[in-house]
């Protein structure tokens, strides 16, 4: 898409959706949405739950989500479809990091 569309939806899909999952959203975003997402053709999920401080990176294979890797804890991931950032994942937990550079 070169310009933001002049009408009030947008009917293309995305490439990548973060989910973040909730006890009173987890069965929504798992069982609901994802069959949508695959239906519509969002290549990339990921599904973050903070309470279990896990990090499920899927991909779109056929019409179903194939699990890449599920990251956990405090480690630093790279994650497709952006493996060229690092994501740090106390960051996404809330956890303060430790002062310096790496």
């Amino acid at each position: 898409m070169s310009r933001p569309p002049r009408t009030a939806a947008i009917t293309l899909a995305p490439d990548w959706v973060c989910e973040v999952l909730s006890p009173s959203t987890r069965v929504l975003d798992q069982a609901v949405k994802l069959p949508v997402f695959a239906r519509e053709g969002v290549r990339h999920v990921w599904l973050v739950d903070p309470e279990a401080r896990t990090l499920e990176v899927l991909r779109l294979e056929g019409k179903r989500y194939t699990l890449l890797v599920a990251h956990s804890g405090p480690a630093h991931v790279r994650a497709e479809p952006f493996e060229a950032l690092e994501l740090e994942l106390p960051f996404l937990w809330g956890e303060e990091q430790g002062g310096g550079t790496r």
